[in-house]
């Protein structure tokens, strides 16, 4: 990998940005807005139906002679592509596919689709790829749904993939999901946002660290949220969720003080802590006592009050909100 990279980052088109050094997945994504700024407004986003385990090994070993003159390298890769993997404790044969997490299966990838880069270019395509991930993006509808038509031919009969039919579609660029991010426009503007699925997929996440019954003790808990946070907000930073987070936040809060109160479990624990943050000892004693759902009680004005928001900060959680403004450079 590390002789075979420097030969073909010569070759690989400028829209390809996967796997690449000095290459990113926000860059890919800021190309894409510029295209959508410009005015290509509909996209072709093609789904390559299992790429990784679908990879004609035959068609591979062909684009790479057209390179690689040395036949004991080509021979060398071709033994590296028939090795087999384990999975499970179970050995199985690969006749087909490049190993997934092997560290050339990336560049072998790249080489592969570069084909299909290519094409595109000589068609004078716009378009924008991402490993297997790949969008063209068109002016008008019927010439996006033309330039489906046509490219599916020579992806299927000439690099011998599989299109997933059923996920690839034309649509309005604010319809699609790329690298987890969805486009709109705004004042003529290419902007990001994040796609629905993108939203539902980390609060499922967020509701599995902060589950009541995870075996998780405070410390890890923390540091497991603080991980996941940063690195969440630090690769979808670039979409506009000014107003989205605050909402999660609340959410998020909520499901702390659940965890908290659980805590507390013994009614005479829940009173004294509750006076130990202020309440006054009849209603702390009337708390105590509810009998209402661990869930409900987290969103009471009490809890509200007593475990509010700098003390959650103060006990080392952090929040979307926060950390999506230091990283922006927002005040």
């Amino acid at each position: 990998m590390q002789v075979l990279s420097p030969i073909y980052e010569k070759q690989f088109s400028n829209n390809s940005y996967g796997f690449r050094p000095r290459r990113s997945a926000h860059q890919a994504l800021n190309q894409c807005k510029d295209h959508i700024t410009a005015g290509y407004k509909y996209a072709v986003d093609i789904d390559l139906d299992k790429f990784f385990d679908t990879v004609n090994q035959s068609k591979l070993i062909e684009v790479l002679s057209r390179t690689v003159q040395d036949g004991r390298v080509i021979s060398l890769i071709h033994k590296y592509l028939n090795a087999g993997v384990v999975v499970r404790n179970k050995f199985e044969e690969t006749k087909e596919g490049v190993p997934q997490g092997g560290p050339l299966s990336p560049l072998l990838s790249n080489i592969m689709l570069n084909e299909l880069d290519t094409e595109l270019e000589i068609r004078r395509h716009r378009f924008v790829r991402y490993a297997d991930d790949l969008v063209i993006l068109c002016s008008i509808r019927r010439s996006a749904e033309r330039t489906l038509t046509n490219i599916i031919p020579f992806i299927e009969n000439k690099l011998f993939l599989k299109v997933n039919t059923e996920k690839t579609v034309v649509a309005y660029i604010s319809n699609i999901k790329f690298l987890g991010y969805s486009f709109y426009v705004h004042n003529k503007e290419g902007r990001l946002r994040l796609h629905p699925k993108t939203i539902t997929k980390m609060k499922a996440r967020i509701k599995e660290l902060t589950s009541r019954s995870n075996g998780c003790g405070d410390a890890r808990r923390k540091e497991t949220l603080r991980q996941y946070i940063t690195g969440w907000v630090n690769y979808f930073k670039l979409a506009d969720m000014k107003s989205l987070l605050p909402k999660v936040d609340e959410w998020y809060r909520r499901r702390l003080r659940m965890i908290i109160w659980k805590q507390w479990k013994r009614i005479r624990t829940r009173l004294r802590y509750l006076m130990k943050l202020g309440i006054e000892k009849h209603k702390a004693w009337e708390y105590a006592n509810t009998r209402k759902s661990y869930w409900r009680t987290a969103n009471s004005p009490i809890l509200t009050r007593t475990i509010g928001n700098d003390r959650l900060k103060l006990a080392g959680y952090i929040f979307f909100t926060d950390f999506y403004r230091y990283v922006n450079g927002i005040n």
